[in-house]
């Protein structure tokens, strides 16, 4: 078997595209899109006609009516391939907005029930901000399901957890970036490679923390900059993954091992956390690779979303 055969059996495969022409080559169960992602895929001569389509659909309605209605478009072409679920996101522009958070999730879901999708396929993406978090917890409540995205530290994953959110995607290769930046020329990358990569060490740290306490919230490795952060992370419960490194891992039939272990996880001695708003606020405060992602992340898919709004108005 190929190593993209051998982790589906450790493994749920996610794909992270809004390319939905090259899933089925490599048959994810599952399919996650950020506004980033759409913005590329929109504007390939494959998507245009689709987005065209869609908002002459829909001219006259407000603008940010029209963008739920492209994203939901684009969801229910991938879930026409992947026969789990699709992750759509909340404008990142409201990821301090508790209230509109949850209005926002509203609206995404009542469009892909009305057409015909349950909302048992659907995640809907928040920021993994205190309110984006809280929005999470009260949209979890009414079964809809939530994908809290930008994760970069322990007290977010904690906080998560306490919610009750059903998946968090913690940012591999964020975490890795960052390190990398800050070490700067002391930076040694065989020593940092495999199971000791930073964005590695943060998941399987979250990974066993949730085993242990018995937290049903699934973790969902995300965003990688090379297969081996992602054999380093063979037996999570999901990992989200590129066309690109998909790609590499069924070019190759090298002997993959599953890494991390539920059951180790259970037996440890992992000592209980938990967060007030207070306690959270200060904990990523502390963390500063943590804060300047989070708030670096939410401002470039803001960033995308605006570029994206104006592709809408100019059509």
């Amino acid at each position: 078997m190929n190593q993209l055969e051998q982790l589906k059996a450790f493994t749920t495969v996610v794909a992270d595209t809004g390319n939905f022409l090259q899933l089925a080559q490599f048959a994810p169960r599952d399919a996650t899109t950020n506004p980033s992602l759409i913005l590329k895929a929109v504007q390939s001569s494959d998507y245009a006609p689709l987005l065209k389509d869609t908002v002459q659909a829909h001219r006259g309605q407000p603008l940010d009516q029209i963008v739920d209605q492209v994203l939901v478009r684009f969801g229910l072409e991938i879930l026409k391939v992947v026969p789990g679920r699709v992750s759509t996101e909340v404008d990142a522009r409201l990821s301090f907005d508790k209230a509109a958070t949850i209005a926002r999730a509203h609206r995404i879901i009542g469009l892909y029930e009305a057409a015909g999708i349950s909302r048992e396929r659907v995640l809907i993406k928040v920021a993994s901000t205190w309110e984006g978090i809280q929005a999470a917890r009260e949209l979890e409540r009414e079964g809809i399901r939530c994908n809290l995205t930008l994760l970069f530290s322990f007290c977010q994953a904690v906080a998560c957890g306490e919610a009750g959110v059903q998946l968090i995607s913690p940012f591999v290769g964020r975490i890795y970036d960052w390190y990398k930046k800050s070490a700067g020329s002391a930076w040694d990358e065989a020593s940092n490679a495999g199971v000791s990569d930073p964005g590695v060490k943060s998941v399987t740290q979250i990974f066993n923390y949730y085993k242990k306490h018995a937290i049903a919230t699934e973790v969902m490795g995300a965003s990688f900059r090379n297969v081996g952060q992602i054999q380093a992370l063979a037996g999570c419960d999901l990992l989200t993954i590129s066309p690109e490194l998909l790609a590499q891992l069924q070019a190759s039939e090298a002997p993959l091992q599953c890494v991390l272990d539920a059951d180790a996880a259970r037996a440890a001695e992992i000592a209980p956390v938990s967060y007030d708003e207070a306690g959270f606020r200060y904990a990523l405060n502390q963390d500063a690779m943590a804060t300047e992602k989070l708030a670096e992340g939410i401002r470039a898919f803001a960033v995308d979303a605006g570029k994206l709004d104006q592709i809408i108005l100019g059509l």
